[in-house]
């Protein structure tokens, strides 16, 4: 009997959206969030008050962990079943019980910020807030930089029906989308895993329904992305807030010349990448590859095996056990104990992702899993995520919040072993060229790619502070970014990707875009040192991931790594092992154009 292809849900709370075992969960998470009001409200940070501070910050590690819980759980509902109304009505009470708690938080800032800066020194290194001196210090700062505690209660409330609405609106219009394939009527989400089909007339017919779909309510998208960039834009000013990208950089624990750093070395070292695009398209007898064409597979591997799920979850069990029993076990343990959702079938949303649950220190996956190569490698990448959290599993709560750029690279360094391992292990010469192309598609989608939806955005962000950016400007900007990303190696582009890529209408993490291609490389570091040190590379690995939500990006990798990443050798050195497979496929496929 294989892996079961859905996941377990009962575990949790049984019943689904109609669960009351989960409404009695959300009524007793409110009430603590009035018990953790209540305790703040009596905190005296001018009487240094030492035992209401500890009661308080002991208090919201539990609602943190229950506010983490509700959203999972509603979360893996809406995923499974786009059409679930009931999930959209516990989203909003969800929602409402996390703005009342965001308010409290506001107020314990507040509170925080009062607090004698030699007191505040002296209680961070005693039991029990020695361990959380990182965080709350962190909290601290970022709490000096906000408005009052009446404006930022008064910014959540109106977020509710505002910023969050506009993206819950997007999910709603989405989720009710289907475009027509083969006489089929697909889901986004199915349909986004048909771009591999090696029929180029397919292809070029489900892209010209994809862009049509995306075409026709491009006008509620103008509006709904304008509104989320509106809505951050105010409040940054309110805040004296002047660079869009501070926020951002401030989630990710990452300063700007880091970022900038590994930017400059991406764009100067294109030249690989293009001519891989153009190695590709020779392949499939084109003069250029069209948007349509980035996922096609070659023609001379167009009948490459594809992988059931069973095999898919054997396959990455036997790679992960290569560095470490604990990441091999723990992977079994998440395909014994359906912890993933994987069914190809109408009705699921789009896309891949990992939640936790940390009451009962689990995870979930989801994802639509078709058996090729490119899923496996998703798989991958979404059981690193779930590992990464039970790394930190008994990390005090509230140092288990990492960052969004190294959130993805216990993700990407997973993905990395598994890909590199069937490049490897390819049984022919054609088998090897499939799993190359898809490997290196890994370092297009992260670095040309992302690249693009980076360029877009701060682009975007800088027209919207002048007013609405309409649609067709919004294609413009899309393409434009494309070119630039791509180095201007496709015949045409993709217009409508600033309304299909949900990324951009993410309301917790602004710029959610650059964390990717962070973790992307930042993972080759450590993979790196995973081949040249297996010995012991485990228990370090496992100690640099319980790092990650106390330290800052950079602070982390010269603890962990010795780099600079302020620096361009580090990135210079990560981008150019990205290129060594560049130049196998190359080697590898010259004399199939030779011939040709």
């Amino acid at each position: 009997m294989g892996y079961s292809m859905t996941w377990d849900l009962d575990i949790f709370f049984k019943g689904g959206s109609s669960s009351k075992e989960f409404l009695i969960f959300l009524d007793e998470f409110n009430e603590e969030v009035k018990e953790l009001d209540r305790l703040v409200s009596n905190i005296n940070p001018i009487g240094n008050d030492e035992i209401s501070l500890i009661q308080a910050f002991d208090l919201f590690k539990n609602t943190n962990m229950k506010s983490s819980q509700a959203s999972a759980f509603i979360g893996c509902l809406e995923a499974q079943n786009a059409q679930d109304k009931k999930a959209g009505q516990l989203r909003i009470k969800q929602m409402k019980i996390v703005a009342s708690l965001k308010m409290v938080l506001s107020k314990l800032d507040e509170k925080l910020i009062q607090l004698d800066d030699a007191f505040f020194k002296k209680i961070l290194e005693k039991e029990p807030l020695n361990e959380l001196k990182f965080v709350l210090n962190e909290r601290r700062e970022k709490a000096k930089e906000k408005l009052s505690v009446k404006e930022e209660s008064l910014i959540t409330q109106l977020a509710m029906d505002g910023f969050e609405g506009w993206s819950q609106m997007y999910d709603t219009i989405v989720g009710s989308m289907t475009i027509p394939y083969k006489g089929e009527k697909l889901s986004v989400g199915q349909a986004a895993n048909k771009f591999s089909d090696p029929d180029e007339r397919a292809r070029k017919e489900l892209f010209t329904a994809w862009e049509q779909a995306w075409e026709e309510k491009s006008d509620l998208f103008a509006r709904t992305l304008n509104h989320l960039a509106g809505f951050r834009l105010s409040v940054n000013e309110k805040r004296g807030w002047d660079d869009i990208l501070k926020e951002p950089l401030e989630i990710g624990r990452m300063k700007k010349e880091t970022l900038e750093s590994m930017w400059n070395v991406i764009a100067d070292h294109k030249e690989p990448l293009v001519r891989f695009l153009k190695r590709k398209a020779e392949l499939l007898d084109l003069d250029n590859l069209s948007w349509a064409d980035l996922d096609a597979p070659l023609a001379v591997t167009a009948e490459s095996k594809v992988m059931d799920y069973q095999e898919g979850a054997d396959f990455i069990i036997q790679q992960f056990a290569k560095f470490g029993s604990q990441l091999a076990n723990f992977t079994q343990k998440a395909f014994e104990g359906s912890w993933i959702e994987a069914e190809d079938r109408p009705g699921k949303r789009p896309g891949g992702f990992c939640t936790g649950f940390p009451l009962n220190k689990q995870s979930r996956i989801f994802m639509t899993y078709s058996g090729t190569p490119s899923n496996v490698s998703t798989l991958a990448h979404e059981l690193g995520h779930a590992f990464h959290s039970y790394a930190m599993r008994d990390i005090h709560p509230l140092n288990r919040s990492y960052a969004m750029n190294v959130a993805e690279t216990a993700s990407t360094f997973a993905e990395m072993v598994v890909a590199d391992a069937a490049v490897k292990e390819a049984a022919s010469e054609e088998e090897k060229l499939v799993l190359l192309e898809d490997k290196i598609q890994r370092s297009v989608a992260l670095l040309m790619n992302i690249h693009a939806r980076y360029l877009f955005e701060t682009r975007f962000y800088d027209e919207r502070k002048q007013g609405y950016v309409s649609a067709e400007r919004l294609n413009e900007l899309m393409v434009d970014a494309q070119k630039e990303a791509y180095g201007d190696a496709l015949s045409d582009y993709n217009p409508t990707f600033w309304a299909s890529k949900l990324h951009f209408y993410i309301t917790g993490v602004p710029f959610y875009n650059f964390p990717y291609t962070f973790g992307y490389l930042f993972s080759l570091g450590i993979y790196a040192n995973a081949l040249k040190e297996p010995e012991g590379f485990e228990e370090k690995y496992i100690a640099l991931l319980k790092d990650t939500g106390s330290m800052k990006v950079e602070d982390l990798a010269e603890k962990h790594l010795g780099v600079d990443l302020k620096t361009r050798d580090f990135w210079e050195e990560a981008v150019n092992s990205c290129m060594e497979d560049v130049e196998e496929f190359m080697r590898l496929t010259d004399p199939l154009v030779r011939k040709a």
